[in-house]
C-alpha cells in the first residue's frame, strides 16, 4: 500500500507543492489542509484509520500519536517540513528540499537497542555541611540518603537520613552501581546525649549507592561529569543549580532504559598484539573513560558510555561503530537526501548536520527569523562527533556541494575538527565547515550570506559499504584524476616502506599485523603487502628487530592498493639432504658463517651441516647421530604371557 502524506499549510503560513512532492517521492499527497491539528483533526483521524499515513508536522507529533493510540491504529511517521523548509525568507523554490526531507523521513527506522538500569534511590550527598544537610532534608522523604561530611563538621541529630564522616578515596561506576571507598571513615552511633558519638576512624571502608549528589564545588569525581549517568554536580553557591540538581536526583528512582550507543567487534580491533601496543585512537578520545584495554583488543562499558560517537569516527578498522542508529543507516539517510533533492530538481545543495541543540536553533530561526535557505538541507543526528571524515566525504560524493556541521555547546570540537581536517586532505578542500554559532538569527544570517557553493560532484556515488570503502569511493569521485594523495601523520590510511637491505624476512611484522595487510608467502621467502587493508597502527614498525619498516600516510586511489605487492623477497635455501626449499638463503649462509666451527655445539662438520637441513632432515640427522642427546639404553624386551607362565613353572 502506498503511503499517504498528510500536508498542511499551517494557517496559510507556508507553501507546499503537492504535485512536486508526489512526483519526487512516490508518495500520495492528501489535499491541502490548513489547520490539521485543530479544526481538521477529524480528517487526520479518518486518514489514519483508513491507511498508512505520514504526517508533515513535527510540532504536533505528540497530539497525533495520542490520537492514534486512542483510535487503536499504528502511530504514523512524522516529518518536519514547516520549520526546516516552509518557514523561510528565501524566495527560491523549496519543493526539492521538501521532497528530500519527505524521502528521508519515509526510511524505515532501525529498532533501538537498550539495556535496563535499575536504581533503588540510594543517594550519597557530599559537600559542605550546610549545603549537604539542606539537600538531604529535601530528599529524605524520596530517597535513601547518606551524607558524607569531613572531619570536624557539626552533625545534626536526625533519623531522616544517615550521616558519616570521612574522605572519599575512590569512586567508580554509574547510575545504579556506584562503588565507593572512604578513608578515615566514622559512623554515627545511635543513642546518647548531646552531640552524636562517632566510631573509631578506619581506612578502606567500601559501600555502594545508586546516585551521587556532589555539592563540593571542587574538581569533579569523573571525567566529562555531565555525561556520567547518576552523578549530579552543582555549585553550592548557586541556589538555582542546587535546586535543579535536587529535582533531578528525586527523579532517579526506578528502572531506566540505557541506549547501547556503540557496537564493538573485538576480532577487528588493532589495539595490540603479543603485548605490543598498536592503535589507541578510541582510548585517546573517549571523554568518559568507558573504553579500557582488554588484552589484544579494548573493552567498552556500555553503562558508562555516553554515546558521543567519537570512538566510531576515529576507529581505523571498523571494530567500533556507532549503533544508535547504525552507521550504515546514517549513510542511507545521506544518500536518500541527496538523490531525492536532485530528482526533484535541486541543483546545488548544502547538508547542514546538527544535533538536538541545533534542531531547536532551526525551529527558533524559522519561527522568529529568516529560517534556512532553500538549498540548505538539515540532517539531525544524535552525536556530532560520530560524523567523521567518512561521512563528510560520503555526503560530498553523494551530490552535496558542501557540508556544514553546526556545533553544540557540549560537542567534542577537537574530534570533529580533526576529522574535518582529514576530510579536507582527502578531497573535501574547503567544502566542509564547522559552524560555532549559538544564536538562531546569526545562524540564518550566516547561511544566507555565504557565497553559493561550487558545483557538486559530476557523478554521485551511492554510499554503501564500510566506512573505509566509502571513504575510498568518495575520494575517487571527488578527485577523479588523483592517484596517491599524501596524508598527515596518524591518518588511518597509508603504505608500509621496507628497507630491503636491513630486512631479514623474519616475518615478525606479518605474524602480528592485526588487519592482514602484511602477509607472508608459504611457498617462498616473501613479504607481501595490501595497502587498502593497512590501518597505519605502527605495530609492524614497533616489532621489527632490524628497524627496517617505516610508515607513509597516504591514500592510494589506484588499483594497486587493492592487490598484494611484494615488499621484499629472497632466494630460498635448498635442504642439503632432501632438496626441499626452506628459509632464506642469505640468512642460512649468515648463520653458517657465524656458527660453523665457531660455536661448541657446531664444532664438528656433521653438527654444522644440520644448519643447512630442513626441519624433518634435521630431526632425522640428530636422532641418528653418534652423540644423540635423545638416545638411551636399549629398550628391554616386552614381557609376554609365556614369560610369566614359564616363571611359574620354574618355581
Amino acid at each position: 500500500m502506498t503511503k499517504t502524506l498528510l500536508i498542511c499549510d499551517c494557517l496559510g503560513t507556508q507553501t507546499i507543492d503537492a504535485a512536486a512532492l508526489s512526483e519526487a517521492t512516490g508518495l500520495k499527497c492528501s489535499r491541502m489542509h490548513t489547520d490539521l491539528c485543530q479544526t481538521q483533526i477529524d480528517l487526520a483521524t479518518k486518514a489514519m484509520e483508513t491507511g498508512d499515513v505520514m504526517i508533515a508536522c513535527q510540532q504536533e507529533a505528540d497530539r497525533f500519536a495520542d490520537l492514534a493510540e486512542d483510535t487503536g491504529v499504528p502511530v504514523p511517521v512524522f516529518v518536519d517540513l514547516r520549520d526546516r523548509a516552509g518557514w523561510t525568507a528565501d524566495t527560491a523554490d523549496t519543493s526539492p528540499k521538501m521532497a528530500a526531507l519527505v524521502a528521508e523521513g519515509a526510511l524505515a527506522q532501525p529498532s533501538p537497542k537498550t539495556v535496563d538500569v535499575s536504581s533503588d534511590g540510594i543517594c550519597l550527598i557530599i559537600g559542605a555541611p550546610d549545603a549537604a544537610f539542606a539537600a538531604a532534608e529535601k530528599l529524605a522523604d524520596i530517597l535513601a540518603v547518606t551524607v558524607l561530611v569531613p572531619e570536624g563538621a557539626e552533625i545534626p541529630v536526625t533519623s531522616r537520613y544517615d550521616t558519616c564522616v570521612g574522605r572519599l578515596h575512590r569512586v567508580a561506576g554509574t547510575l545504579g552501581q556506584f562503588h565507593i571507598t572512604i578513608n578515615a571513615f566514622q559512623q554515627v552511633l545511635p543513642g546518647g546525649r548531646g552531640a552524636p558519638t562517632l566510631t573509631e576512624p578506619h581506612d578502606g571502608a567500601q559501600s555502594e549507592c545508586d546516585l551521587i549528589l556532589d555539592l563540593t564545588g571542587d574538581t569533579p569525581l569523573f571525567p566529562a561529569p555531565d555525561k556520567r549517568d547518576g552523578y549530579l554536580r552543582a555549585d553550592p553557591d548557586s541556589l538555582t543549580a542546587v535546586t535543579d540538581a535536587i529535582l533531578a536526583a528525586s527523579q532517579m528512582v526506578g528502572t531506566f532504559e540505557k541506549p547501547l550507543h556503540i557496537r564493538l567487534e573485538p576480532s577487528l580491533c588493532a589495539h595490540s598484539r603479543a603485548e605490543q601496543p598498536a592503535c589507541s585512537n578510541c582510548l585517546n578520545v573517549c571523554p568518559t573513560g568507558a573504553i579500557l584495554p582488554d588484552g589484544e583488543h579494548v573493552h567498552i562499558d556500555p553503562l558508562i558510555c555516553a554515546g558521543c560517537g567519537a570512538c566510531s569516527a576515529v576507529c581505523p578498522s571498523g571494530a567500533i561503530s556507532y549503533d544508535a542508529p547504525p552507521v550504515d543507516h546514517v549513510f542511507r539517510r545521506i544518500g536518500t537526501l541527496a538523490s531525492a533533492y536532485r530528482k526533484a530538481g535541486g541543483q546545488v545543495g548544502t547538508l547542514l548536520v546538527h544535533d538536538a541543540h541545533g534542531a531547536e536553533m532551526i525551529r527558533l530561526a524559522a519561527r522568529f527569523g529568516n529560517g534556512l535557505p532553500a538549498h540548505v538541507i538539515p540532517l539531525e543526528i544524535d552525536a556530532l562527533a560520530m560524523f567523521g571524515h567518512a561521512e563528510m566525504l560520503g555526503a560530498l560524493a553523494s551530490g552535496f556541494a558542501g557540508v556544514d556541521i553546526l556545533l553544540a555547546p557540549k560537542t567534542d570540537r577537537d574530534v570533529v575538527q580533526a576529522q574535518a581536517d582529514l576530510a579536507a586532505d582527502m578531497g573535501a578542500n574547503d567544502t566542509v565547515a564547522l559552524l560555532d554559532i549559538a544564536d538562531p538569527d546569526a545562524l540564518s544570517d550566516h547561511l544566507f550570506d555565504c557565497a553559493a557553493p561550487a558545483d557538486p560532484v559530476a557523478t554521485p556515488i551511492l554510499p554503501q559499504g564500510s566506512r573505509r570503502q566509502i571513504t575510498r569511493l568518495a575520494a575517487k569521485a571527488l578527485m577523479p584524476d588523483a592517484e596517491v594523495m599524501p596524508l598527515p601523520a596518524h591518518a588511518p590510511y597509508g603504505a608500509v616502506l621496507v628497507d630491503t637491505d636491513a630486512c631479514t624476512l623474519c616475518l615478525a611484522c606479518a605474524s602480528l599485523c592485526p588487519s592482514g595487510a602484511l602477509v607472508d608467502n608459504p611457498d617462498m621467502p616473501q613479504l607481501r603487502f595490501q595497502e587498502d587493508a593497512c590501518l597505519q597502527c605502527g605495530l609492524c614498525a614497533q616489532v621489527c628487530p632490524e628497524n627496517a619498516i617505516t610508515l607513509q600516510p597516504q591514500l592510494n586511489l589506484t588499483d594497486t592498493a587493492l592487490s598484494q605487492v611484494v615488499l621484499n623477497e629472497e632466494e630460498p635455501f635448498a635442504c642439503v639432504e632432501c632438496g626441499s626449499l626452506f628459509g632464506v638463503k642469505s640468512t642460512v649462509e649468515r648463520i653458517m658463517e657465524k656458527l660453523a666451527g665457531n660455536h661448541a655445539m657446531f664444532a664438528n662438520p656433521a653438527a654444522a651441516r644440520m644448519i643447512q637441513m630442513c626441519d624433518n632432515c634435521r630431526v632425522q640427522a640428530q636422532f641418528h647421530s653418534e652423540n644423540n642427546p635423545f638416545a638411551g639404553k636399549e629398550r628391554p624386551r616386552v614381557r609376554t604371557t609365556e614369560d610369566y607362565l614359564s616363571k611359574r613353572k620354574d618355581h
